[in-house]
């Protein structure tokens, strides 16, 4: 066994099952035992794998990077041989440029290429090609971090969902940030389903800790003019923001708060941040009144061994890679992509078909670290990580953050129920 596969066979629980006789399916798969057969997306040498992420536009600075990571672990896995060590693995990129309509149309042109989807960027993205996914029997790894895919068998999320940010955010706050639950608490969040995910977060903490959210501000994607939401929130004395955004808008609110020395304490959602902000000129703003919450930890932490191997990988086939925690999740959904395709081989079976049924033998897949182990499964068995980090801003650690609290979970958090979206 290669060490590429060694290390992530020994990361994983299987929960195996018993083989039936050999057959096929309508996607022309092979049966529960032998090679897999010929199907689309797999022609018996090579697995094709569709991205549908933004690599134009604002939120390219999320999509870009995201897909390296992808890239950089498949390149690894292929230099020892790929999936099962001897089915390498190719990437069919798309440019979604954020928006619905073309996540749609470029869904479309490549699904018949490939096998599954490694990622497709966006919580309204990923919403607009769920009803077809559904009825494609297609897998797809969203690069978006909603609860709503936890209980979509078509969907194969990782990391811990929005809305456990949110809730980790409010422990952290009020056990180590000194707050209480009589603080003017408030939020700011992007006027669709991605800034509800934030609010759900923070209205269930809401209910467990006993605070009231005393304003909340919305405001659309690429708005020019944050003063008449800035002004609100400091005219409600709010003394904590819970911010959902992507960056190209957290640095113009964050700008325009700066200008209006309006200072709460801020907790940005994961997407909110990109390295670029702490070599900006509200970095200073920002080491004073932001902490983000997402998962994982510094680029290059030695005591995290995931981080090592991910670093190593980006070292070797990525050279010009800044320190990024975006490409760290998109090396994360391949490595669950991953185990799910290897499921899929030892069953003999990469149709569309046979590769849902592998995601719901895969058991618990470990992230060494970078982020939480999740336990798949059959969808109302799984069980996301419920474990954030808090990061403050800090210009001289690798992309701007350092640890603050590392890879914690709330008794909230826990309590969390995630239901199936309604489409």
């Amino acid at each position: 066994m290669t060490r590429k596969v060694a290390a992530l066979a020994l990361g994983l629980t299987l929960v195996l099952t018993a083989c039936g006789g050999a057959g096929e399916d309508d996607d022309g798969g092979g049966g529960s035992a032998g090679a897999p057969g010929n199907t689309a997306g797999f022609d018996g040498k090579t697995i094709k794998l569709g991205v549908l992420t933004p690599l134009s536009g604002t939120v390219a600075v999320i999509g870009q990077p995201l897909t390296a990571g992808n890239e950089v672990w498949f390149e690894a896995l292929n230099a020892e041989g790929g999936v099962a060590g001897k089915y390498p693995v190719e990437l069919v990129q798309e440019d979604t440029q954020y928006k619905t309509d073309i996540a749609v149309q470029k869904y479309n042109k490549v699904k018949g290429d490939v096998v599954a989807f490694t990622q497709v960027l966006g919580t309204a993205p990923t919403l607009a090609v769920l009803p077809q996914l559904r009825t494609d029997k297609i897998l797809a790894a969203p690069a978006s971090l909603d609860a709503l895919w936890v209980r979509e068998e078509n969907l194969l999320p990782v990391g811990g969902p929005y809305q456990v940010q949110a809730i980790n955010a409010m422990e952290y706050y009020f056990n180590d940030g000194g707050g209480t639950t009589s603080d003017r608490i408030c939020t700011m969040i992007q006027d669709d389903v991605y800034g509800e995910a934030g609010q759900q977060g923070i209205d269930f903490a809401a209910e467990k800790y006993g605070f009231t959210v005393t304003n909340t501000q919305k405001f659309k994607v690429g708005t020019e003019n944050y003063a008449g939401q800035i002004g609100a929130l400091a005219g409600a004395s709010c003394q904590v923001v819970f911010l959902v955004a992507t960056p190209s808008d957290a640095a113009k609110i964050w700008g325009t708060a700066a200008q209006a020395r309006f200072a709460p304490q801020w907790f940005g959602q994961s997407p909110s941040y990109t390295g670029a902000l702490a070599k900006s000129a509200v970095a200073p703003y920002m080491q004073q009144s932001v902490l983000i919450v997402s998962e994982g930890t510094e680029w290059g932490d030695s005591s995290v061994s995931g981080m090592t191997q991910m670093v190593a990988d980006a070292e070797e086939y990525a050279a010009d890679q800044e320190p990024d925690y975006y490409f760290a999740f998109g090396y994360n959904q391949a490595r669950a992509m991953t185990a799910v395709l290897e499921k899929a081989v030892e069953l003999g079976d990469l149709s569309r078909e046979g590769i849902l049924r592998a995601s719901r033998e895969v058991g618990t897949v470990t992230f060494d670290g970078l982020t939480g182990d999740y336990r798949y499964g059959a969808p109302e068995d799984r069980n996301p990580p419920r474990s954030s980090t808090i990061f403050g801003v800090d210009p001289s650690k690798p992309f701007g953050l350092k640890k603050v609290k590392y890879n914690f979970s709330s008794d909230a958090a826990k309590e969390f129920e995630f239901k199936k979206a309604d489409l």
